[in-house]
């Protein structure tokens, strides 16, 4: 299950805390750190020194340009918010994470995203707006400021006393096919697919959008279609399209 969970950093500004990030994920098992966008180099005397013997996730790291990059293969996204949005979001506890990752790892080519934003300003609405939900770490209200690595600390502790309870447990059967979730990559296609098809039918206004896909955004990701499923979705809209050429 540890190796289904990737963390994903977001626009870290000091090399030192992408060492102490790493860690705290090797500290707690995990291995699949993913930087996106870094505004600071990434093997830097510091950064080795923070991760006190696990540079050697530094190594490894991939590096992207953009959120969607460096997530397309993940069923689920999980960004990591202290502040209220105004539209609100699915919000989970880090214990309310590390319980739905059992079912969400299913099998190998399962992967789930944690993500961190910036040091300074956090994760952007946009950005929040491609996870499927959010995760809010109950600090105290006169000092919530966490610094990044202990962020994830939090999160990864979580994580792994989640893959603890299930050491014991009766492995689970295997996943069919068709019940799937699907991927953030084949998400992102439909949602382009939908804000074409509501276009054409004038549905959508993108000179005044008022939040239609943001908020279309949201039902879909609190949905978490199959495979299966959106391949119906996907069928709908084409046949649409069609209808509307007509």
């Amino acid at each position: 299950m540890l190796e289904c969970i990737r963390i994903v950093l977001i626009g870290t500004s000091h090399p030192g805390n992408i060492g102490g990030v790493a860690r705290a994920m090797h500290n707690m098992g995990l291995a699949d750190l993913a930087l996106v966008a870094p505004r600071c180099e990434i093997i830097t005397q510091d950064s080795i020194s923070r991760a006190s013997g696990a540079d050697h996730l530094l190594h490894q790291a991939s590096v992207h340009a953009t959120l969607e990059e460096a997530v397309t293969d993940c069923t689920l996204a999980v960004g990591a918010s202290a502040r209220s949005r105004t539209l609100p979001w699915p919000m989970l506890t880090p214990r309310e994470v590390a319980d739905r990752l059992p079912g969400e790892c299913q099998t190998p080519d399962s992967r789930v995203a944690l993500v961190f934003g910036r040091e300074d300003s956090g994760l952007t609405n946009a950005e929040l707006q491609r996870c499927h939900a959010h995760v809010h770490i109950p600090t105290n209200a006169d000092f919530s400021s966490l610094n990044l690595a202990a962020a994830v600390q939090v999160l990864a502790y979580e994580c792994r006393m989640a893959w603890l309870s299930q050491q014991d447990a009766a492995p689970a059967p295997d996943a069919d096919d068709e019940l799937a979730l699907v991927t953030h990559e084949e998400l992102e296609r439909y949602f382009e697919h939908l804000e074409r098809t509501l276009i054409t039918i004038e549905f959508h206004d993108p000179a005044q959008p008022r939040q239609l896909m943001a908020r279309l955004r949201r039902l879909y990701l609190r949905a978490r279609p199959e495979k299966m499923e959106m391949n119906i979705l996907r069928g709908i809209l084409s046949a649409t399209e069609k209808a509307a050429g007509k």
